[in-house]
């Protein structure tokens, strides 16, 4: 089997409600490796290139503005099928339709923002998971 890496921030609402060790400990949970961690607040320059394939849509401003609204936290994950994995374990974009059980149908929920504040981002491939990290940790 192949051990995949991928991507996972807590995004500052998930920071600010003190959920980052429950989204710790439910990653750990599952059995993946937490590889690197680090809490940050993040620039525009690194928002912006994170998001890019957004860019131009009616909420990409919103977002790199909330993403810089209070730290976050960046994971590199280790494990076998860790990008579907632990999309899953998030559960769906928005809260209000995320299965309980889930790490968005559990603690979030829609609160009328421009955007959606969802607690958590995991990349979606494994193309997606390799340019991430090197956004966020660099090179390997």
């Amino acid at each position: 089997m192949q051990i995949q890496e991928t991507l996972v921030l807590v995004k500052p609402d998930g920071v600010a409600r003190n959920l980052t060790g429950e989204i710790l400990r439910r990653i750990e949970a599952k059995g993946y490796s937490l590889i690197d961690i680090k809490m940050l607040q993040s620039d525009r320059d690194t928002l912006a290139r994170h998001y890019a394939e957004h860019e131009g849509r009616p909420y990409f401003e919103p977002l790199l503005e909330f993403m810089q609204s209070g730290p976050i936290v960046a994971l590199r994950v280790a494990g076998n099928r860790v990008i579907e994995g632990f999309r899953s374990l998030a559960g769906t974009t928005d809260p209000t339709t995320a299965a309980p059980g889930t790490i968005r149908g559990d603690f979030g929920r829609d609160w009328g923002t421009a955007v959606q504040q969802n607690l958590v981002h995991g990349s979606d491939s494994e193309e997606s998971a390799a340019r991430e990290l090197e956004i966020w940790f660099g090179s390997n």
